[in-house]
Formats: C-alpha cells, structure tokens, sequence
C-alpha cells in the first residue's frame, strides 16, 4: 500500500469543494472526532451542497466507516479560505494530499494508514482541533484525463484499505468525477445534475454496490486472500481472507516480509525467492507459484500465490507488488491421488500379460493407437510410439491370409458398434508365426472418431493344444487318418455340394484280405504296422481335396472328390498294386498284403452320407466273396 513519508515544502491554500459525513449528534468543541461526527463536516465555501453529491459521499463514507469523505478540488482560487468548521491547519494538510495524490507517475491514491506513525504527517497536523489518524485521496480526472482533484477519505482511528477497499474507492472516484467535475470543481453551476440523471447515478451507484457484495463474496468463497506488498520498507500486509487460509486471526500475524519467509516449507524457499527475484528484475511478466505453506497449527498447505509489481521507481527498481494466494491443498491432494491411480493402472496394464489398448479410428479413416501398454513390445515387437501415428506397422505383421479379416472386423465393429472379437496370426521378426486374440469394445465420439477399449493377448499356445484336440477327436491314434466321425462329416459335406449342383465323388470301402490270420501269426504288434502301412500307401494316393480315413478294425474308406467311376476305379487299381508290391517286413521274413475294394458314386438322391458308404459297402462284400484282392462297383 502506498504511504506518504513526506510533505510538501509549499503548501498552497486549499478550498473544500464537498465533504459529507453519517448523520450524528454534533461532537463538542474542540472535542475529540468521532467516527462519522457531523461536527467534523465540512462544506464548499459557504455555499450550499448539492443534495445528490451530499447523499453520495454520506455513502462514501459509510460504505468505508469512516468519520468523513471529502471532495478536495486541485485548483482553487488563492484567495478561498478554509471551509467553515475546517481549521487551517488541517486546510492546509488537505491541500498537500490533493496535489500529492497526483505527483506519482502511475496516479495511485495516496494512503496515510496511521499519521502519527509519520512524523512529517504528524507534525503538520499537531494544532488541528480535530486529532486525524487516517488520510487517503483518490484522483478525480476531468473529461481530457487532466487532475481536477481528490475524492478523500478522513478517520481519526488508523486503518488499511486493502486491494478490494482500493478497487472500490476508485470506483467511487469515477461516479464522483462524472457527478462533480464538469468541467471544474469552480461553481454551483457546475455541480448541478438535472432530474434526468439522477435515475443513473443511483443505478451506477447500485451497480457498484452489487460488485462489491459479489467481488466479496466471490473472494470469500474461492478460498482466496489478498497481499500488498512494499517492496522497498519489507512490509508486506495480508487481507482478513489470507490470514484465515493458515488458521490465525486478523491480528495474530506481523506485517514483515522476513516473517513470511520462515512460513515457507524448506524444500520450497529457494524455488520461491527466485521466481519473486525474477518478477522483480522484469523477466517474468507476473509472479506465480505453487508452494507448501506452514500454517498456525504447524501443518503444511499448498497454495498458489500470483502477484503483479504495480509501481517501479525511474531506475525500474519495483516498489510495490499487490497479489493473491489461494489455497490449492485439496486440488494438490486429488491431483495426487489421480496420480496414483493413473501409475497403478499403469502398473497394472504394463504388467498383465498381453496389450492393453486404445485405438482410434477418425472419420477420414486413419486409425492409430492412442495407448498401448507395455505388452505391445510382446504382442506385436514394437513401442507405443511406433503404433501412436497410424496402425500401418501393425498391418504389416498381421499374416496375409488374415489381414482382410483383420481390417474388415474393425470396419464393421466401427459401422455398427458392436464389439470387437478377432483371433488371427502374427508374422513377427524374431518369434516368427504367433497366433493372437483381440477383444475391444467400441464407442463414437461427437466429431465421429471411433475408439476402441480393449486387449489382445498370445494364443499360440492355446490354438496348439486346440489343434492337438481336435485332431484327437478327429483322427485315428493308429493310423493318423480320420476316424469314422470325421470321416462321415466330411462325406456329409460332399453330399451337401452334390444336391447343390457340384461335382459328383466317389467312395471307396477297402478291407484287408486275411488280417486276422496276420494277428494270429505275427502277433497284434505286427498288425497294427500292417494298418499304418496301409494308411501311409492310401495318402501317398490321394489328391488334394480326397480323404481316407479308418472305419474300424482293418476297414478304411476313401472320398474321392470330382472323380467318376472310372478314375475311382484306377485309383483303387494303384492302392491294391502298391499294397501287393510293398510288403511287410518281419524278422527276415515279410508279411503278403493284398485288399479287397468296393467303390460307388454319391447321388443327389442319397438320403444321408450313410446311403453311399452302405453301397460301397455292399460292393466290397462282392469283391471278399469273389475270392479277395478284387475290386467291385455298386
């Protein structure tokens, strides 16, 4: 806050423009001055008061609670004397501030907190006949920007005006000077306000009364305190607000810059002290900081201080700083705990096996991974980084066989928002072929990007043991041929494509001749080779799209997609040739092998896959009684 130190050495006559007080019975004279004493009023000259400035500045000075508020013209004639019920001692002390309030280069008010707390202030006002404590004077400017006066505030207790306080009588100030000074301060003439204005001048007035009850409330309820600073004595004052925000009362904490620095928490004070330095020396436009506090109960708090150097001497030195601290320890607090969470559900994703994703996909098409866990280095040999532009390096690992899947899963989870499920194949640099699994669930954001939430994790090991079971449950243990299950399912299917207009096929049913007198001689040891011997000369047979497969005991049959009776026929004339010609060795002696073949074509009309395979059969049994190693049609 800006304190005068000094008066000037020439002090011209003064003459009072306007003064009101609250209304109150008159003090004795030459008695002590009361807040708001109406013995202590004052008028312009002898002149009447123009009722609306009279009720105006009576409002002035309650708003404030102070004795008197005052218009104090800058320019008077020299001859006007002091103003009835002023001496001219406190005359002459007026004058001065109504010039002084305009010496200083940024036009600030001038503010005499305690006046005997300053011995120039105290020593001219020594013989006034009403003791003052408190002086401050706002400059009134004419239409041009030129100084006319002052609207002053006179107390006889000392007070503060904080930065609110300060705002406010500048508002003040300004209703004053639009009211009063047209053009000069001279005459009634030009103090008078026609009916017309008067609505608007109480309108103004409630406009600033309503700012100040919501300014106040406003700063009451955000937590906030106010700070004046000067610079250049180290006192520093504290609004009723700051005080209250570490716990102490309006009058338990000194007004000294050194004091504040003890509050500050060790770990911070050099972080503070250099971003003050740094605004003092002009290279940041305002101070602010966060920063822990020590409150009255010894407990630290954060808060948030920002400040704005106000004044600066011709050197560029600053001299005042005016701010605002607000308490920040519950924003620290949540910040805090967003932060733990955001590092645990770090930690969590980044640990789980597999990717944790979020994918993008805007409305122009391009797609990219907005977050991927750690595991992406696992699922895909890459970093976040590398899949945060586009998913370009992704689909270049996808396997060709599946990348059309891939790309056409997420168009139609993105088209009609259903959830993403893909299992698909990977050719990765160093772990070669891997098989992954993905799951996500999508949603549409206002400007059309889609964004998926989800996880793909390694199935490789998983679709092995699948494939293990399922060629289980489809496979022969003997022979690895298809079992009798797989084996009619597969016959099934053809017939399907038969009755549809395909191609026709063929089945063929082929039985070992004399296999149980091989069990008996040889032993079962050597007929189980004699079974998979079998089966091996039935693959090297087959062509792509035929299959065999083990109907029980020493049965097999054979599907022989698009083939006509005929080249069923040589096929079943090959598989009995290399039977015949690639007997069994055993222990220096080998094994005679000849089969016995039955062979019929499916027919649209077949009711079931089973009307062929029964067919076939009855042909084989022509070819067993027509003395073996025959082959028969049906």
């Amino acid at each position: 806050m800006t304190v005068s130190s000094s008066m000037p050495e020439a002090v011209p006559p003064i003459s009072v423009a306007g003064c009101a007080a609250a209304r109150e019975p008159a003090a004795e004279p030459g008695g002590p001055l009361r807040s708001h004493d109406h013995a202590f009023s004052l008028a312009a000259g002898h002149a009447p008061m123009d009722p609306l400035i009279d009720g105006l500045l009576r409002l002035v000075a309650a708003h404030f609670g102070v004795a008197a508020a005052c218009i104090v013209p800058g320019e008077a004639p020299a001859e006007r004397g002091p103003a009835a019920g002023v001496d001219e001692t406190l005359h002459e002390a007026l004058r001065a501030l109504a010039h002084g309030c305009d010496a200083g280069r940024e036009r600030e008010p001038l503010i005499v907190p305690d006046i005997f707390a300053d011995p120039a202030w105290r020593n001219v006002l020594a013989h006034a006949s009403k003791p003052l404590r408190f002086v401050a004077a706002w400059p009134l400017y004419g239409a041009q920007g030129e100084h006319v006066g002052s609207l002053c505030l006179i107390d006889p207790e000392p007070r503060e005006l904080d930065a609110a306080s300060r705002a406010n009588l500048g508002d003040f100030a300004r209703v004053v000077a639009a009211l009063a000074v047209r053009p000069t301060l001279a005459t009634n003439r030009d103090l008078a306000v026609s009916a017309a204005d008067e609505p608007a001048l109480h309108a103004g007035l409630e406009a600033l009364r309503e700012h100040e009850r919501l300014l106040a409330h406003a700063i009451a309820g955000s937590g906030t305190g106010i700070w004046d600073r000067d610079v250049v004595t180290g006192e520093i004052r504290y609004s009723v607000g700051w005080k209250a925000i570490l716990g102490y009362a309006e009058h338990e904490l000194t007004s000294r810059i050194e004091d504040s620095y003890l509050r500050l928490h060790p770990d911070d004070r050099e972080y503070v002290l250099a971003a003050m330095q740094a605004h003092f020396e002009g290279r940041t436009p305002v101070y602010e900081v966060e920063h822990r506090i020590r409150c009255k109960d010894g407990r630290y708090k954060w808060i948030c201080s920002r400040g704005k150097v106000m004044s600066r001497d011709a050197q560029g030195r600053a001299l005042r700083m005016i701010g605002t601290t607000t308490d920040i320890t519950s924003m620290r607090e949540m910040a805090e705990r967003l932060r733990e969470s955001a590092t645990l559900v770090t930690n969590l994703t980044n640990e789980v096996p597999g990717l944790v994703f979020q994918r993008r996909q805007l409305p122009g098409g391009r797609a990219f991974f907005s977050y991927a866990s750690a595991g992406i280095a696992e699922i895909y040999e890459l970093t976040p980084e590398q899949a945060a532009h586009d998913t370009a390096c992704i689909d270049a690992l996808i396997h060709p066989d599946d990348l059309d899947a891939w790309r056409a899963s997420f168009e139609h989870s993105a088209a009609s928002l259903t959830p993403w499920h893909l299992e698909f194949r990977v050719q990765l640099p160093q772990q070669g072929l891997r098989w992954r699994q993905g799951d996500a669930r999508p949603q549409r954001l206002a400007d059309g990007t889609t964004v998926w939430h989800g996880f793909i994790t390694d199935v490789t090991e998983r679709k092995r043991i699948e494939a293990e079971l399922q060629e289980f449950a489809s496979t022969d243990g003997l022979t690895r041929l298809a079992n009798r299950r797989h084996f009619m399912a597969r016959v099934e299917s053809q017939l399907a494509h038969v009755r549809h207009g395909g191609t026709g096929a063929a089945v063929m049913m082929c039985d070992l001749d004399h296999f149980k007198s091989i069990n008996d001689r040889w032993g079962h040891a050597i007929g189980d080779d004699v079974l998979r011997h079998f089966a091996e000369i039935l693959r090297t047979q087959l062509r792509a799209g035929d299959m065999a497969g083990r109907i029980g005991g020493e049965e097999f049959a054979v599907l022989l997609a698009a083939a006509d009776l005929e080249g069923a026929q040589s096929v079943a004339r090959r598989v009995q040739e290399r039977f015949a010609e690639q007997p069994l060795g055993v222990e220096g002696d080998v094994v005679a092998l000849t089969v016995s073949i039955g062979i019929t074509l499916m027919h649209a009309a077949d009711m079931s896959a089973q009307a062929a395979l029964t067919r076939s059969d009855f042909a084989l049994y022509r070819a067993k009684k027509g003395g073996r190693n025959r082959i028969e049609c049906a």
